[in-house]
């Protein structure tokens, strides 16, 4: 395991007054990769929170060029690199703010052919794929491998997060076995939405990786940031799942 190096005291000092976490939480974000599929709107924003907090490898996988049309919403952008593949100016931006975190640049999406070589080289995966197709392959392969998932989300005004710890909790088939029937591509959003719903997930993950305080395990968070309402529901496991369920070679638990 890396220790800490007095330039890591230095720059983390603040947040190792926090009750509970201190310089054992550090060194386990140090020692940490997190996966964070997408680093748009909602992942860029959790990926930059990550990087701000020491987590000590981030894997970002995203296909796709810059267009005009995602700058009201992805920090880890700009104007100048429009037309350039995206995962490359995330990529850029956390290595010129954070020169001690390792950057992977993965210039694909999550898919049923990469899932399972990119999950198996992270300890936590941060999803915030826009698409269900993506979160069900990622959400399979992550219970076959027994590997958290911090889920965030967001449409229009309201965004949702949750931890999903295989074995532990509810998956995300138990909680949609159906893709909601907005979900599409393209949505309405601003960027603060999905701001907020990405640094709330990189809280999930660092109190996940930092043993600190009460993730979100069996709870979903739900936030209305039109009325500014939030609330926690319990999630139950379903029995019949076709992913964590005994059909699947799950141990069901109420």
């Amino acid at each position: 395991m890396k220790e800490l190096s007095d330039q890591d005291r230095a720059t983390y000092e603040w947040q190792l007054w926090v009750s509970g976490f201190g310089e054992d939480g550090q060194r386990r974000l140090k020692n940490a990769t997190v996966l964070v599929s997408r680093a748009g709107g909602v992942g860029g924003a959790l990926a930059l929170q990550l990087a701000a907090a020491g987590v000590g490898r981030l894997i970002l996988a995203h296909a796709g060029e810059l267009k005009a049309s995602d700058l009201n919403r992805q920090v880890l952008m700009s104007h100048r690199s429009l037309g350039r593949s995206r995962v490359e100016c995330a990529a850029e931006r956390l290595r010129d703010f954070k020169s001690d975190v390792e950057i992977v640049a993965v210039p694909e999406n999550l898919c049923s052919e990469n899932a399972r070589e990119l999950i198996a080289r992270c300890d936590v995966v941060a999803d915030a794929a826009p698409l269900f197709s993506e979160r069900y392959v990622m959400n399979a392969e992550a219970v076959r491998q027994r590997k958290p998932i911090i889920e965030c989300a967001m449409y229009e005004l309201e965004l949702h997060v949750t931890t999903i710890v295989p074995g532990e909790t509810p998956c995300l088939a138990c909680l949609y076995p159906e893709p909601p029937p907005h979900w599409k591509r393209e949505f309405p959003v601003f960027g603060a939405v999905a701001g907020t719903a990405g640094m709330l997930g990189a809280m999930e993950v660092i109190k996940l990786l930092g043993g600190l305080g009460e993730p979100l395990k069996g709870k979903l968070l739900l936030g209305d940031l039109r009325t500014m309402d939030f609330r926690k529901v319990n999630v139950r496991r379903r029995k019949d799942c076709a992913v964590c369920g005994p059909a699947a070679g799950g141990s069901y638990q109420k």
